[in-house]
């Protein structure tokens, strides 16, 4: 979980009163903390307004990279692809900040009878190609060897435009390929809500959109390790779908942030700001990536 400040070196503070909109194009999974951010930024600075618009990771890029947004939040980081589209009409690279740190949690109903599930099997539940090392396909609970009737897995996961479609593809299913029977959510919520309604369902979701609902599932690798979805074990990296969350920032080299993004960011790394992950039930960043952040992008102590 490696934050990159690539190529930039950022002039001190100016005086200017933040003041104007600021545009975000990005990650459905940030939504509600890129807007409590904006109301929290608002109140102290009554001239600056948030218009976000929440259309998925993917939407990030080519928003940024046609300059019809600064700002986008992402729930993965941009793929070697999107940078260098970024940088060929550019000519710079995008600036990355990493702003909190998440994880996916694969749930079922909050009545069913399964507690832990390995990374093998569930690969063999999500995926058509089984690159995980499973040598059949787990399609239906008993095989799970669970006091379960017969019944048929229902599989809910994001669409496409998600992060989370593609950190769960490349994490639980090896950079394989899902199943043609997962049905495709435009939000996590979505998810949630289906794997609530169903004893047969299984979905993934950010650790945010957990409810009664729903029971989180623990998680065990390779070598038998059980690995809980809380946010000890996302901190420490030990989770094997945990995951940075981050702001990029169309910003050529040596210019000044404007002061509406600056606003931004020295609330995001602020202990309010901070505190407001936490709230919204992510994880904070450790205080030496604050730290060390705050520091590469001039930003007051």
């Amino acid at each position: 979980m490696t934050c990159l400040l690539v190529g930039f070196l950022l002039p001190q503070a100016h005086a200017d009163v933040p003041s104007g909109t600021l545009g975000t194009v990005g990650s459905d999974t940030l939504a509600g903390l890129m807007l409590r951010w904006g109301e929290q930024l608002t109140h102290q600075y009554p001239g600056v307004r948030l218009q976000l618009q929440a259309s998925g990771s993917a939407s990030a890029p080519p928003a940024l990279t046609a300059g019809t947004t600064r700002l986008g939040p992402m729930s993965r980081p941009m793929t070697n692809e999107e940078r260098e589209a970024f940088i060929a009409r550019r000519g710079y690279p995008p600036l990355e900040v990493e702003v909190a740190r998440d994880a996916l949690a694969v749930v079922v109903h909050r009545h069913h009878p399964l507690d832990t599930i390995t990374l093998e099997a569930l690969d063999a539940i999500f995926s058509r190609t089984r690159r995980c090392g499973a040598e059949h396909d787990i399609t239906r609970w008993e095989q799970l060897n669970l006091d379960a009737p017969s019944r048929r897995i229902e599989l809910h996961g994001r669409n496409l435009a998600s992060g989370s479609y593609g950190l769960f593809r490349q994490r639980a299913l090896c950079d394989g390929e899902y199943h043609h029977r997962l049905n495709e959510h435009p939000g996590a919520a979505a998810v949630v809500a289906a794997v609530t309604e169903s004893l047969d369902a299984i979905g993934y979701a950010g650790l945010n959109h957990l409810a009664p609902g729903v029971k989180a599932l623990a998680l065990v690798d390779a070598e038998g390790v059980v690995h809980m979805p809380d946010a000890d074990s996302v901190r420490r990296g030990d989770y094997p779908l945990g995951r940075s969350l981050y702001l990029y920032l169309n910003l050529p080299p040596g210019e000044v942030l404007p002061a509406p993004e600056r606003a931004f960011l020295d609330l995001v790394f602020s202990p309010q700001g901070q505190g407001t992950v936490t709230e919204l039930g992510f994880v904070a960043l450790p205080e030496e990536t604050l730290s060390r952040q705050r520091r590469e992008l001039g930003l007051v102590p």
